[in-house]
């Protein structure tokens, strides 16, 4: 009797040790994909005059840090971003990203020290708003492509893969 219960017990701890390596494994890996999307994401250089006044709603996610935005355009320049949700373990600081959007009045811009990782997630996410409000126009239904003829500044899409349109010009 003693024996099975030591050999129960046995049986139990390799099990459970076995369970936390693999569980350790699983989010190893996940840490690494995360750091090698971060370190791979880029940015596109775009002409913010170029975009529709309106409001975009862009996000990004990269696992352990995730940003949802909300861009304010008018007259071609970026006058407003609130996050709408941010997870983050220690990036809270990277929010402060958004004051030198708007005041430089481009996407990549310094990050905030610190906050890396999340300052580069927000501004991936302020990004997909606008190139979402930009390449919109790409899937649209007649597949045309192109500017208004009033302005010359490329057409307001209603949804996009990247991001949503909530108002139209």
């Amino acid at each position: 009797m003693r024996i099975c219960k030591k050999r129960i017990n046995s049986v139990i701890i390799v099990v459970l040790f076995h369970a936390a390596f693999i569980l350790g494994a699983v989010y190893l890996k996940k840490v690494a994909e995360y750091k090698r999307v971060v370190k791979e994401t880029a940015f596109d250089e775009i002409d913010v005059a170029n975009v529709s006044d309106g409001i975009n709603i862009g996000e990004y996610d990269v696992n352990f840090i995730y940003a949802k935005v909300k861009v304010t355009v008018e007259n071609g320049k970026i006058v407003s971003v609130n996050i709408l949700e941010h997870r983050h373990e220690r990036g809270k600081a990277a929010e402060t990203v958004i004051e030198k959007i708007i005041e430089e009045q481009k996407i990549d811009v310094d990050a905030i020290s610190g906050a890396t990782n999340s300052s580069i997630v927000i501004k991936k996410a302020v990004e997909n708003a606008l190139i979402g409000e930009l390449s919109a126009q790409n899937t649209a239904v007649d597949d045309s492509c192109g500017s208004d003829s009033d302005n010359g500044r490329l057409r307001p899409p209603v949804c996009c893969k990247y991001g949503v349109r909530l108002s139209q010009d």
